[in-house]
């Protein structure tokens, strides 16, 4: 089967538009016509679903289209299996924790295009159990994540490690905090361990959420105190909609980062993981000192 056929397929899939991808592909719309039938003629089964209010999948490209995505990536380890030091014209698809996409993360997208300038970075958010089950699948390369999954064929490194502070709409006191307004993080089990044991009278309460994000917005339109990422606490603070909570201690979440077992030795692949390594590395972090 010709790789153009798989990515051709995949790009439909995003664009649903013949047009647009032609345009991506800088091919004619009939070249695109052309490869999707092919390819329907090599799978038995119609792909793609044409009419007046645009292009769909059918049921059969749905259940094609994960499949495509290993397609392609397999394709693209065997091209790397044959290069030593870079992976030239590949994508690499990386998956990065919900909540570190708010922390510096150009500064890592620089640093990996940096070290493997010909490569094709793919960056996309998501949770660690989805990023685990991806690169056990081969649809993901590299996961920076929050809580390893493990399994034989995935090998995992310790960065480092980030914390978590507490913010309030109304007090700088631990002793002010209710429970009945308190927020409970649940960013990942090792932090929901961390959080019960420090502070096990804020543990059952009413409402309780997994994402900075949602978090902060959570504190600014409903009010109440809960633990979020620093730079989220300052931009609070610096705008007058919340309190540091002094004597609340911080809590830390380790980050890991997680490739395939057969990749862990191979240079490009080790040249992530030290950038990784440098990104979220041992820093002080935390609340701003009074």
């Amino acid at each position: 089967m010709q790789i153009e056929l798989i990515e051709t397929f995949l790009d439909l899939c995003e664009t649903q538009s013949f047009n647009q991808t032609a345009d991506r592909m800088g091919v004619t719309q009939s070249t695109v016509s052309g490869r999707i039938k092919s390819l329907e003629k090599t799978v038995g089964r119609r792909l793609f679903r044409r009419s007046r209010s645009g292009t769909a999948l059918t049921t059969e490209g749905l259940r094609f289209e994960p499949h495509a995505r290993s397609l392609r990536h397999g394709w693209a380890t065997a091209l790397n299996a044959t290069r030593d030091s870079g992976i030239a014209g590949v994508t690499m698809r990386i998956g990065v924790q919900h909540d570190l996409i708010g922390v510096a993360p150009s500064q890592l997208i620089g640093r990996f295009r940096a070290a493997l300038p010909e490569t094709v970075f793919f960056f996309e958010a998501d949770y660690s159990a989805q990023m685990c089950a991806d690169l056990v699948a081969g649809t993901q390369d590299v996961a920076v994540l929050y809580s390893p999954r493990m399994h034989p064929d995935l090998h995992f490194e310790t960065l480092g490690e980030i914390n978590y502070v507490m913010v309030s709409t109304t007090t700088d006191r631990l002793a002010d905090v209710r429970a009945d307004t308190y927020i409970l993080a649940n960013y990942a089990p090792a932090f929901a361990e961390a959080h019960a044991a420090a502070l096990p009278s804020l543990t059952r309460v009413s409402l309780s959420i997994g994402q900075n994000a949602a978090m902060v917005d959570l504190l600014t339109s409903l009010s109440g105190a809960a633990y979020v990422l620093p730079h989220s606490a300052a931009a609070l603070v610096a705008a007058g909609a919340g309190f540091y909570v002094q004597d609340a201690p911080p809590i830390s979440q380790p980050i890991f980062a997680g490739i395939t077992m057969r990749n862990r030795h191979r240079a490009a692949y080790r040249k992530l993981m030290r950038l990784a390594h440098d990104q979220f590395g041992p820093k002080t972090q935390g609340r701003p000192k009074a």
